[in-house]
């Protein structure tokens, strides 16, 4: 293990556990440190946000990034545990594989998963990331995000499949396409081959973007014709997902 990662660990946790700022002396005796590898963890925790030094005391405390990453944690949380029944009646409607994702920077990540009742399915797992731009949830989420957003594929694009979009015109096309409609279709996999799939977006209390569900299944059973017919459902079990989070159209 590393030992300087566990120091400064542990010194996290012992500002996180004090009522008020605290002096290196203090925290030194407290940790059985000595006073200058106390310092310098200070330091590099100061220097990338994560603790705030008062100067004209001497003292330090923990900043709001800490509780900002915790932030994100829990409302992934909620967000399983908020989308679960719907995901559990748009399982049973579609017989498909149904994904609740997210959006990580340029990936989709997958948060939960409910398998297919049939036995040939879409293989994937939970914790597993996609290029986002190669996915049916991912096209969802980024057709919620800003134009802009999509400019950090430039130049990024990888081919993982005859279908996979490579070009800044192709996602600018798709993403206008999943404004146009509401909901996402890939009917043949443009990350995995023989994948075909749909999603919504599923939105916050403010109208901001909280992740993506999907229906998937190989494209030799799940058509195009079986996608459209899945989108209705889709569209509900999102929409329900999204005012069980406290969003309202109205707003």
């Amino acid at each position: 293990m590393d030992k300087a990662f566990i120091k400064g660990l542990r010194l996290i946790e012992a500002l996180a556990h004090s009522e008020k700022p605290r002096g290196v002396t203090e925290l030194a005796a407290e940790l059985g440190l000595t006073k200058s590898n106390v310092h310098r963890l200070l330091a590099t925790l100061v220097a990338q946000g994560y603790v705030h030094q008062d100067p004209q005391y001497s003292t330090y405390a923990l900043g709001t990034k800490i509780w900002e990453l915790g932030s994100h944690v829990i409302r992934r949380l909620d967000l399983t545990k908020v989308a679960r029944p719907a995901m559990e009646r748009l399982a049973a409607l579609t017989g498909e594989t149904v994904h609740l994702s997210v959006l990580d920077d340029m990936d989709v990540v997958y948060l939960d998963k409910i398998e297919s009742s049939h036995h040939i399915r879409a293989h994937t797992h939970v914790g597993q990331r996609a290029p986002a731009y190669t996915m049916a949830t991912g096209k969802a989420m980024l057709a919620r995000m800003p134009d802009a957003y999509l400019e950090r594929y430039h130049n990024r694009f990888q081919s993982f499949t005859p279908t996979t979009i490579t070009t800044m015109d192709q996602l600018h096309r798709a993403i206008e396409e999943v404004r146009a409609t509401g909901f996402a279709v890939v009917p043949h996999g443009e990350w995995r081959a023989g994948i075909a799939a749909c999603a919504c977006a599923i939105l916050g209390p403010n109208g901001d973007l909280a992740g993506a569900i999907g229906v998937s299944g190989p494209d030799t059973r799940v058509k195009r014709e079986e996608l459209d017919a899945f989108s209705p459902h889709l569209v509900a079990a999102a929409s329900a997902i999204s005012s069980a989070l406290g969003y309202t159209a109205e707003r």
